[in-house]
């Protein structure tokens, strides 16, 4: 049953006619009947009997009647309580990103903001995980985009979406690091970022775990920079998967059997989750990367399901 169903039964019963209850409700006197037998096929029993003064409740549905009047009291309730929330998310909201606005679905989620919520502005600041980290924890961020998952009881951490990080190499390499272990890559020439940045988080604490000093060649902050190094022969980097497998398509880069696991997350101060702007923010994400998986698991459920072409 849905709660058109219920409106019918109801507005029959108020009406105690089909004619003055259609007209209420805009529909023809056959599409209400139809929806009545639904509901009346649904839960197995008849609700009401004609006579010739209109529609009469039977037994069964004087006993209903007070239960559908009640959802749709509560169903009202919720519209008008989600419509106050709506009027009342606006304002700035200060959102820091990471990384290329396309892999964050930053326009997707932006416009999304801007359709529900037309009295928002979003302020837009870029960084490294790090330093959005610390701005939110200091209040010049309302929220922010991570890699990982930050410790600490003060944050509210969201996942969105797991992904790997490769370790990749400069394309001369290639036959070099074809089967490298993380002991062996460990002796080459690394491309390495600041403190702040997951590169260096997932860095350190691989290269902690062998008990090896790496071998800097660089330092960059910004990752395309960190790409350009590599195919310019520097040494080696963590690239994003998909971008390391578009690269060595593109034979502009060597990859190696490595990899590690991270997620991009979205943080804000567990002080802070409920305020509106910011839990429709929250809300909004979740709703835009569970909509995104879901179409994901649909193209690759159709490729699983497509015939293989012959010769």
């Amino acid at each position: 049953m849905d709660l058109k169903q219920l409106r019918v039964f109801v507005l029959i019963a108020q009406h105690g006619s089909m004619t003055r209850a259609a007209e209420a409700i805009h529909l023809t006197q056959s599409a209400l009947s139809l929806q009545l037998k639904t509901l009346q096929d649904e839960i197995g029993t008849s609700l009401f009997r004609r006579t010739s003064r209109g529609m009469e409740l039977l037994p069964g549905g004087r006993d209903l009647l007070p239960y559908a009047e009640a959802v749709l009291a509560a169903t009202s309730e919720f519209q008008s309580a989600a419509a106050r929330l709506a009027a009342r998310v606006a304002g700035t909201l200060r959102l820091g990103t990471i990384l290329d606005p396309d892999f964050l679905r930053l326009g997707a989620l932006l416009g999304l903001m801007l359709e529900r919520y037309p009295s928002v502005q979003t302020d837009v600041s870029h960084g490294i995980s790090g330093s959005v980290l610390s701005q939110i924890e200091d209040g010049t961020l309302d929220l922010g985009f991570y890699l990982g998952r930050p410790q600490g009881s003060r944050l509210h951490v969201a996942g969105l979406t797991p992904f790997s990080y490769r370790v990749v190499a400069p394309r001369k390499w290639k036959d070099r690091v074809a089967h490298a272990s993380w002991e062996e890559l460990s002796r080459l020439p690394w491309i390495w970022t600041p403190p702040e940045s997951v590169h260096n988080r997932l860095l350190t604490a691989q290269f902690s775990r062998l008990g090896v000093t790496p071998n800097i060649a660089a330092t960059v902050d910004v990752e395309p920079s960190m790409l350009d190094l590599v195919k310019a022969g520097v040494g080696l980097s963590l690239v994003r998967e998909s971008v390391a497998r578009h690269e060595s398509r593109a034979r502009r880069v060597a990859l190696t059997p490595v990899s590690v696991a991270t997620e991009l997350t979205l943080v804000c101060l567990e002080t802070r989750r409920r305020e509106p702007l910011v839990a429709a923010a929250f809300e909004l994400a979740a709703e835009l990367w569970s909509d995104a998986e879901a179409a994901t698991t649909a193209a690759q459920d159709a490729d699983a399901g497509s015939p293989v072409a012959g010769p």
